[in-house]
């Protein structure tokens, strides 16, 4: 079994059904599994109570989740920084589909007709304020 660690930055790749949780906790903060299991069902298909905190308890084992045994109902929190996670993803992703270069995958985002106008500013003035601190 893969251990994630937190200051192994290539092992923090969860799988999307593992994001989805860790997405559920960096927006709420610490967390009920009931709690973690009705948010994902309002998302998608209904799954069941004990498949979530099954899901829950093996992201424990691999070390993306912390859990807080105080109180008779355990609380969960994310134990993986969520930029270093979904900078993995972005990682992997750009490798995968652009054979890493972050000009194409930024070419394919501004061709795109899912970027609005003020995405596009908003990118416009990255590049522009990054310029500035180089």
């Amino acid at each position: 079994m893969m251990v994630f660690k937190k200051d192994d930055d290539k092992a923090m790749v969860p799988t999307k059904t593992e994001l989805d949780v860790l997405q559920v906790l960096w927006q709420h903060g610490p967390s009920t599994v009931r709690f973690v299991h009705d948010k994902l069902n309002e998302q998608k298909e209904v799954v069941q109570y004990t498949s979530t905190l099954k899901l829950m308890q093996v992201m424990k084992e691999k070390g993306m989740l912390d859990r807080d045994e105080t109180n008779m109902k355990h609380i969960y929190s994310a134990s993986v920084e969520e930029d270093k996670v979904k900078g993995n993803l972005l990682g992997r992703f750009m490798d995968s589909m652009y054979n890493g270069s972050a000009s194409s995958l930024m070419m394919a985002l501004l061709g795109n007709d899912k970027t609005s106008a003020s995405e596009l500013q908003k990118m416009k003035d990255m590049l522009n304020n990054m310029d500035k601190v180089k």
